[in-house]
């Protein structure tokens, strides 16, 4: 059985829907659209969960005209309806629902619009060298630039690049890596991506990196970097004062891997300085071994 109606909304919504549902669609042909139902552009195939914002717009209906938020259970409660399941549906899913539902009971066309105003069911996540490192729940149209100053902006021990893990409903998932410099400092457009839900933002701290340098160098001992700079072989000597003049060419590097077994590897210094060979990219906690020559 249809729920009560009272006389006054039932006149209203048929007026609405013989003159001014009239008046709407010779407006919408006339601008070039069709009938309005709201697609969020912030998050292109979010489904609706717990937790989330919704606003409904229906210009046939005005007590429609509201904002709800999903129950635990994934159900809005709106006026006239009743409870409805929205979990699972997206905006313009749900949009055709209560199209559906309205013509049925209601009203002979209705303009039905829904948007998402807050995504938490599937909240922004900031981790790392931020002020204040968390979920986020937001409006679905964010920035990095908006997301970083939600998250209290960069904290001084920052890194040079921020990672955007992108993960999707069917599992996978996709990284992008920004410069901060090019977000921060140059104001690069295109580093300023947008945001959207379930994304999970990680800014890496800058910590100290330590190698040792043995044998035939100026200042044997442990050489600290920051993990933001780039790591070499010729860094390390340049860092140790250089090679002494009793230096051989060939230089070993110990490192430790993951099993925890020592690994030598041996590279030849002066092919490297003539640009013969690459650099050797150095790791935290390698020991570089420069031996006497004997020749």
């Amino acid at each position: 059985m249809k729920p009560a109606f009272s006389a006054r909304l039932r006149a209203e919504a048929w007026r609405l829907t013989s003159a001014a549902a009239v008046g709407f669609t010779i407006l919408a042909l006339h601008c070039g659209v069709g009938p309005v139902q709201a697609q969020d552009e912030g998050a292109p195939g979010y489904r609706i969960g717990p937790k989330d914002l919704i606003e409904i717009r229906v210009f046939e209906v005005p007590e429609l005209n509201i904002e709800r938020r999903v129950s635990e259970e994934g159900t809005i409660n709106l006026p006239l309806i009743g409870d409805i399941p929205v979990q699972g549906l997206t905006d313009s899913e749900l949009a055709d629902r209560l199209k559906a539902m309205l013509e049925a009971r209601y009203v002979q066309r209705a303009s039905v619009a829904v948007q998402i105003r807050e995504f938490r069911s599937k909240p922004i996540s900031v981790l790392g060298a931020v002020k204040q490192p968390g979920n986020l729940a937001f409006s679905g149209r964010w920035t990095l630039l908006e997301a970083l100053s939600a998250a209290g902006g960069l904290a001084d021990e920052h890194g040079d690049k921020i990672y955007i893990l992108r993960r999707a409903d069917n599992g996978l998932s996709d990284q992008i890596a920004v410069n901060v410099d090019d977000l921060m400092v140059r104001g690069d457009p295109d580093a300023n991506i947008p945001i959207f839900a379930n994304d999970l933002i990680n800014v890496p701290a800058r910590v100290t990196v330590t190698v040792f340098c043995l044998g035939e160098v100026a200042k044997p001992g442990a050489v600290d970097f920051q993990s933001t700079e780039r790591i070499t072989l010729l860094t390390a000597i340049a860092r140790a004062g250089g090679l002494t003049d009793r230096a051989s060419s060939k230089i070993q590097i110990k490192r430790r891997d993951r099993a925890g077994k020592d690994v030598a590897s041996e590279v030849n210094y002066k092919r490297i300085v003539a640009g013969k060979d690459p650099d050797f990219e150095l790791h935290s906690g390698d020991i570089v071994i420069v031996k006497e020559s004997f020749f």
